[in-house]
């Protein structure tokens, strides 16, 4: 038989034909003919999709920082032992587990 010579970014594989079969009357399929939807997403949005969500994950840590931020400022509004000084006061307060859990 013949040997074909497939080569990828980091592998170098070597096949050998043993038949010369046609796979139309066969049968069979490996499914690498067909194109996956997933692959041809990627390859039309990808840029946009990555861009995406980039954008949602920062806007969900800039919230996350801020919620948190104004729970421990109404906990030394109200007069709270700050938890720098060894305070635990902000764990009781919402808003900062809603900054926590964004």
């Amino acid at each position: 038989g013949s040997l074909v010579t497939l080569s990828c970014l980091s592998r170098r594989v070597v096949c050998r034909v043993v038949s010369d079969a046609d796979l139309a009357d066969s049968g069979q399929d490996n499914g690498t003919s067909k194109v996956s939807w997933v692959t041809q997403l990627e390859s039309n949005y990808g840029f946009y999709i990555g861009l995406g969500l980039a954008v949602f994950s920062s806007l969900l840590i800039g919230s996350s920082v801020i919620l948190k931020k104004k729970g421990l400022l109404r906990l030394v509004e109200k007069g709270g032992t700050r938890a720098g000084d060894g305070g635990h006061g902000y764990l009781k307060d919402w808003l900062w587990w809603a900054g926590l859990l964004t």
